[in-house]
Formats: structure tokens, C-alpha cells, sequence
């Protein structure tokens, strides 16, 4: 039986200051007011914790300051996926000796015309047979370009130390059929919040979502009111919070959710660069969707 991965996770943000270098004054901050909600626990340095800028050394402290704050019972996922499969489970491990409990990997993409099944299975089994702690396969293809089909999930469902997948593919129908595919202990989440009703209702055990960093509370509101089977309450709140996801998610990107976060209370701080800040028109209509989101 594997450990199960349920409920809401955040992908949070790294807050940077002026000078791009990591605020981790303001990210201990953040989790200690995440800390006070019913998230299950928080994905680091992920997508949406600008991974791609981030040193070996940067990952592994802002690892250390999110187990050494978390409050008891959070999970911590460490998105640990590199380009190659020796430094994958190298980072994996040092993360786990930090004391990480999951590793959420993203399949290699520089090479993508070499990314075929055969070389994605062999890259994924070969982290799972060397990594210390479980892990999840991250399917998000508008970053990578690579779309982890189901059976290539199913397949490497079947591996003890791969427990779980986030899928951020947001295609509903392919979720349904992973969840169709795979063992009933392997964990599905939702990659993104525009789809966590649906993916509720197609099995889907909860989700890692960019806009469960600035509105946490929603997104757990969502999940336990599908739990509690108020299903039309359920979903009116997701469609009430589908634009700003969509702006967070989509729109605005990364600079969009530190604004949306700093509106709301959490410090999102600026971006590394080559990501720029948002411009003023672009804050006015963010704080539009807020208002008709009722956030505001």
C-alpha cells in the first residue's frame, strides 16, 4: 500500500529581494500564515518557486527553512527534477537528508526529441530505484513540451517508489483516464485549481495548485465542501475562482500570483529576472478580477 497524498498543497513562491537575492526572512513569514490554514502541506521550489533560477545550494536552504517552520504534520514535496538522471537523485537525496518526505520530479525536456517513452520510463525508474524517499512524476507540458501519456503513468504506476503524479496538463479527460489506468493507492493530484472540482469528481485525491498560495482557504473550502457532498456549493466556488487562476496560472504568470499574494496578505516580493515585474495596467486589472472574485 502506498502512502497517501491527499488534500491541498501550494507550490509557493521564492520572495526575492531588490537585488534578486532570496528574502528568507519574508519566506518564513509566509509559511508561518500558511501554517495557520488546513493545507496538507507545501511543494518547494517548484514552477511557480521560479526552480529554473534557482542554485543547487539555494534549493537546499530554502528547503531547510521550510521543514525548519512548517507546522507539525505538513508534508514537504521538493521538486528535485534535473536535466540528467545522476544529478536528479543526487539533489533528491540531499533533499531527503534535509528531511523532505516527497519528491516531485519533472521529466527532462532540454533534449525533448529524445524524451520518448522508453527513455522517460528508463529515466523514472532509475530515480525511484535510487531515491531515499518517494516520489511523484510532475506532468506539465506547457513548460516542458512533453506530455506524460497515460500508459507511460500506468506503467510506472506500477514501481513501489512512485507513488503519485501532478498532473498540470489541465486536460480533464486525460486526468480521467490516468485515474482509470493507474492502482486505486496511486496517488492523482491536479496540477492546477481551475481543474480540482472535476478532478475530484473523477477520483483525483487533491491538488498542487499556484492559486492555493494566495488563496489558500478557497481552495481548501472547495475540497472539503466536495468532501461534505455539497457538490453544487462546491462547484460555484470553483467557477467563482476560475478568472483568477486563470490570470495567476495563465494571464500574469509568476509576477501576477506575487502581486495577487501581496494583496492578500503573504509576501510575494519581485521576481528573478528574466521575468519582470507587472506593469501598472496590468495591476489594475488584476485587482478587477479580485473584486469579482470577491478576494477584494
Amino acid at each position: 500500500m502506498k502512502t497517501q497524498i491527499k488534500g491541498v498543497y501550494p507550490p509557493i513562491t521564492t520572495p526575492f529581494d531588490q537585488h534578486e537575492n532570496i528574502d528568507y526572512s519574508a519566506l518564513e513569514k509566509n509559511i508561518k500564515k500558511w501554517n495557520e490554514t488546513e493545507l496538507a502541506g507545501y511543494v518547494v521550489f517548484g514552477s511557480n518557486g521560479e526552480y529554473a533560477f534557482l542554485s543547487e545550494q539555494e534549493k537546499l536552504d530554502i528547503v531547510k527553512v521550510c521543514i525548519d517552520n512548517a507546522a507539525e504534520g505538513k508534508k514537504i514535496i521538493v521538486g528535485s527534477g534535473c536535466e540528467s538522471t545522476k544529478d536528479t537523485i543526487e539533489l533528491t537525496n540531499k533533499c531527503a537528508k534535509l528531511g523532505a518526505h516527497f519528491a516531485l520530479i519533472v521529466n527532462p525536456n532540454f533534449y525533448k526529441g529524445a524524451m520518448n517513452k522508453k527513455v522517460l520510463k528508463a529515466h523514472f525508474t532509475a530515480v525511484a530505484d535510487a531515491s531515499d524517499i518517494p516520489i511523484l512524476l510532475y506532468n506539465v507540458p506547457k513548460n516542458t513540451c512533453i506530455n506524460l501519456e497515460p500508459d507511460l503513468v500506468a506503467d510506472l504506476a506500477q514501481h513501489p517508489n512512485i507513488v503519485g503524479i501532478k498532473d498540470s496538463s489541465a486536460n480533464i479527460t486525460q486526468l480521467a483516464q490516468i485515474i482509470s489506468m493507474v492502482p486505486a493507492d496511486f496517488n492523482v493530484l491536479v496540477g492546477t485549481a481551475g481543474v480540482l472540482y472535476p478532478g475530484l469528481v473523477f477520483g483525483a485525491k487533491g491538488g498542487v495548485m499556484a492559486l492555493a498560495t494566495c488563496c489558500p482557504d478557497k481552495c481548501i473550502e472547495i475540497y472539503n465542501l466536495y468532501n461534505a457532498g455539497k457538490y453544487e456549493e462546491a462547484k460555484e466556488l470553483q467557477m467563482k475562482m476560475i478568472p483568477v487562476n486563470n490570470a495567476v496560472t495563465g494571464t500574469y504568470g509568476i509576477p501576477g500570483l506575487k502581486y495577487v499574494m501581496e494583496t492578500l496578505g503573504y509576501l510575494g516580493g519581485p521576481t528573478r529576472r528574466p521575468l519582470l515585474p507587472l506593469t501598472e495596467d496590468d495591476k489594475v486589472k488584476l485587482d478587477e478580477i479580485m473584486k469579482k472574485a470577491e478576494l477584494i
